[in-house]
């Protein structure tokens, strides 16, 4: 079986062992599966890494209700998001036709979606001919197994890496390290993840969750040759990070990248970023290896101009990215002279072949809907469960991996949002997270009721049609609540009931006080000689 893509169908997701790092080696093995915790909770304990990348084995609720209760962590995260969206609103209020540029980046991205296999070949063929080496990857496994043997081919057991949301996907980092090769992150917040033994909390900024003590305090513990009292002020860390960084760069002979944009008409990849680390990637090492996402294409190098004013101002709140790295194969005697590109798969066809989830495949990566997200600001990216995380991720993720209904952690993750609606005005591709989210839930409801067994959830449905069918049945339902106000107190509201479906509500939600008199009470006191039955019959064959 294959793809309408003409990729063979993945295989089955195959567990792989966890990794964490240790101070003096790069990585050793870490027994054990599932999510780790929270790096903020404990910033001394090694993060269990996740065997699936995609799928941490925790659901949105369970991590969501750990998370709040974490002061730190919510107060790291409403600083940062709040100072990005106040750039942001700044820079996007000075292009004038900023809702023209959203509608064509929009309209570019849905083309490419409409005639994929085309441009891929195109963007194979032109990368080829001049001179690079193109890979296709159906799975995690299969494109960290051509990074592996292309690494080794070189005769060496480190490399450097620019950040690359693709390798976090595919878990790349603990798969070199199984196969004895060192991947050292050159991206600061990369960096800092890394050395934290940590996971990922924001695609733009993954140490977002991070204050500049705890980064201090991080690279006092794992960094050699740090300047003599250095304090946790931007710049020294940035210096300390700079220095630790340009040996690993002089001695590297391979470089891995991800890639913000593949361009169809040339064959040209195209890495944006603010700190310079990515063109150090790009330039020094002999061998370059590229892994993308086959959604990352673009049809031409005239869309740039669209999706370089888009970027940079809906990521990092700048009217320009300070650093654009492009590339087109191999150029003689003018940096790496090995170049490779893995077009990663990896449930991209799975979701491109759903005609409304695909909209989820438009995304550059900008982050501008976390940043917007009043879920996301309060429990942060790795109650997501996933690498992606926030708005975008409570889209992507399913449609990468699948899901089997409620039960699914990620089945969890179209319910992570009050559907506000803030995520779709701040993205610059006019993703309609929200729609796409009712989208994901109802399919979930389906999977549920595709497996013919009786969930809780279904039961209550039943049970709470039962009591509003009937008038004398709600009735006595609506006295009963009235148990409410003793369990609410002097607060007014129930933090929590212990029953099931119930409990579910309350995790997340306060539950109001039932009133001390129904409306039914009301009206029976204040109008004593009016009908007190309701003229419609509640029985079916007297309304026929």
């Amino acid at each position: 079986m294959k793809t309408f893509l003409g990729i063979p169908l993945a295989r089955p997701i195959e567990s792989r062992t966890a990794y964490k790092s240790e101070p003096g080696h790069a990585t050793t093995l870490q027994g054990g599966t599932g999510g780790g915790h929270l790096a903020s909770e404990a910033a001394h304990d090694p993060t269990t890494i996740p065997t699936e990348p995609l799928r941490w084995g925790t659901s949105f609720p369970e991590a969501a209700q750990r998370a709040l209760s974490n002061d730190q962590l919510r107060h790291n995260l409403g600083f940062a998001t709040k100072t990005i969206r106040s750039k942001r609103a700044a820079v996007v209020a000075e292009a004038p036709d900023w809702e023209d540029l959203r509608d064509s980046g929009s309209q570019t991205k849905i083309n490419v979606l409409a005639s994929l296999p085309a441009l891929l070949e195109q963007f194979e063929r032109n990368f080829t001919a001049r001179g690079g080496h193109v890979h296709w990857a159906r799975d995690a496994q299969e494109a960290n197994e051509i990074v592996t043997r292309l690494v080794k081919e070189q005769d060496t057991t480190e490399v450097v890496k620019v950040k690359s949301m693709a390798t976090q996907e595919i878990g790349l980092n603990e798969y070199l390290a199984a196969q004895g090769i060192d991947a050292f992150e050159t991206d600061l917040a990369e960096l800092i993840v890394q050395l934290g033994d940590d996971l990922p909390s924001h695609i733009l900024v993954p140490a977002i969750h991070r204050n500049r003590a705890e980064i201090k305090e991080i690279f006092e513990r794992r960094m050699e040759s740090l300047p003599e009292g250095m304090s946790d002020a931007p710049r020294e860390l940035a210096m300390a990070a700079r220095e630790h960084l340009r040996k690993k760069f002089l001695r590297a002979k391979v470089a891995i990248s991800g890639a913000n944009f593949g361009v169809a008409e040339t064959g040209t990849l195209t890495v944006v970023e603010s700190e310079g680390n990515g063109r150090m990637c790009a330039t020094l090492p002999e061998t370059l290896i590229t892994v993308m996402g086959i959604e990352k294409i673009i049809p031409s190098f005239s869309d740039y101009e669209v999706f370089m004013q888009l970027l940079p101002r809906s990521s990092t709140g700048e009217r320009m990215n300070p650093y654009t790295s492009m590339w087109t194969g191999v150029t003689p005697g003018d940096g790496p002279q090995n170049v490779h590109v893995i077009l990663l798969d990896n449930g991209r066809t799975r979701a491109l072949a759903d005609d409304v989830g695909r909209a989820a495949l438009k995304c550059i990566r900008c982050s501008a809907c976390l940043n917007v997200c009043p879920v996301y600001e309060r429990v942060g990216g790795h109650a997501y469960g996933s690498v992606y995380p926030g708005p975008i991720g409570a889209i992507l993720t399913p449609q990468l991996t699948g899901t089997t209904g409620h039960s699914d952690p990620n089945g969890s993750l179209p319910f992570a949002s009050s559907l506000c609606g803030a995520c779709y005005e701040a993205c610059p591709v006019k993703i309609d997270i929200p729609t796409l989210l009712v989208y994901l839930r109802n399919r979930v409801a389906e999977e549920d009721k595709a497996k013919h067994m009786p969930t809780a959830w279904g039961a209550a449905m039943s049970a709470a049609t039962f009591v509003m069918s009937d008038s004398k049945r709600f009735a006595a339902a609506s006295k009963g609540a009235g148990a409410l106000r003793l369990m609410a107190g002097k607060k007014g509201y129930v933090q929590n009931i212990p029953l099931p479906i119930i409990k579910g509500w309350t995790q997340s939600r306060d539950l109001p006080s039932a009133p001390k008199e129904t409306f039914r009470e009301w009206w029976e006191r204040t109008h004593p000689d009016a009908p007190q039955e309701s003229p419609l019959s509640t029985d079916r064959e007297d309304n026929a």
